[in-house]
């Protein structure tokens, strides 16, 4: 996780962005490009389809540009766009794969298979190496079968490290049900990935 970004920039670029000054963007994508897509991508574990989303938030950002609220936390707000758009994505093509089920006989079609990401490890062995993606590989597709709402609570809180009041605002919801639906998340992946807990 990158250190969080300073919000009196992020705030400033906005405003410039508001007031006519489309080069702000620019700026506001250089910080933010990373962090979003990074959540994106663990939140939908589709490249191709990340990226378009990531595009498609910035568009928002710039589209939405005057409806921001120096108030609240950018990163907040931007996180927001981010997960609604996931999220109706992610129903959208759930109903893809349902209407696909209908209309096939053919059991062999009935799942979209994740693509997790390998990620390069440090461990010296060929055999360690195996494992270690192995295993990222198990969590990544344990937090993918998460419900919606705590797979967006357990990316941004453990990944993005958002605190449960902006993932509250984010999902529109109370820090209270963010914190349930954590504890919630963690005895489920808990229970997911007991096998590789006891190595």
């Amino acid at each position: 996780m990158e250190p969080r970004l300073d919000d009196t920039e992020d705030k400033r670029l906005m405003a410039a962005l508001a007031g006519g000054d489309d080069l702000a963007l620019n700026t506001i994508m250089l910080r933010w490009q990373r962090p979003v897509r990074a959540f994106v991508l663990r939140y939908l574990a589709n490249a191709s389809d990340a990226d378009d989303l990531v595009q498609e938030t910035f568009v928002r950002v710039y589209r939405h540009r005057a409806r921001y609220e120096p108030r609240s936390r950018f990163s907040t707000w931007l996180f927001t766009i981010a997960v609604n758009l996931c999220r109706n994505h992610a129903e959208k093509m759930g109903r893809r794969a349902a209407e696909s089920l209908d209309a096939s006989a053919d059991p062999s079609d009935s799942g979209a298979s994740a693509r997790p990401r390998e990620h390069a490890s440090s461990e010296p062995g060929p055999a360690d190496e195996a494992l270690t993606r192995e295993r990222a590989a198990a969590v990544r597709t344990a937090i993918q079968e998460l419900p919606a709402d705590l797979r967006a609570a357990v990316i941004l809180f453990e990944y993005e490290e958002l605190s449960h009041t902006e993932i509250a605002v984010i999902a529109g919801t109370t820090p209270k049900a963010i914190e349930t639906r954590l504890y919630r998340a963690r005895a489920t992946l808990k229970e997911k990935l007991a096998r590789w807990l006891r190595r």
